[in-house]
């Protein structure tokens, strides 16, 4: 994982690691149209390595929960023994 969340740091929003900046800002910054090379611009001590594996785990992660939901296990219903 390339966030963390700690109490004493920006009280306790979810960080890139190893800086203070919140991984919202990363995604409001694209919602906004802006570009990621705007946001590593704005936010130096965010490297594009850190942006984009936290990019492609969201979406792998909001990927897997939606397929979760939209494929939910099937119930086997057992049948009594024939007597």
């Amino acid at each position: 994982m390339v966030i963390a969340s700690d109490p004493e740091i920006m009280s306790g929003a979810v960080c890139f690691k190893g800086t203070r900046v919140p991984a919202q800002t990363l995604i409001d910054a694209l919602a906004h149209g802006d570009s990621l090379d705007d946001f590593l611009e704005g936010f130096p001590s965010v490297s594009r390595t850190q942006a984009i594996a936290f990019l492609e785990e969201s979406g792998a992660l909001l990927l897997k929960k939606t397929s979760r939901h939209e494929n939910p296990p099937r119930r086997v219903r057992r049948l009594a023994p024939a007597a």
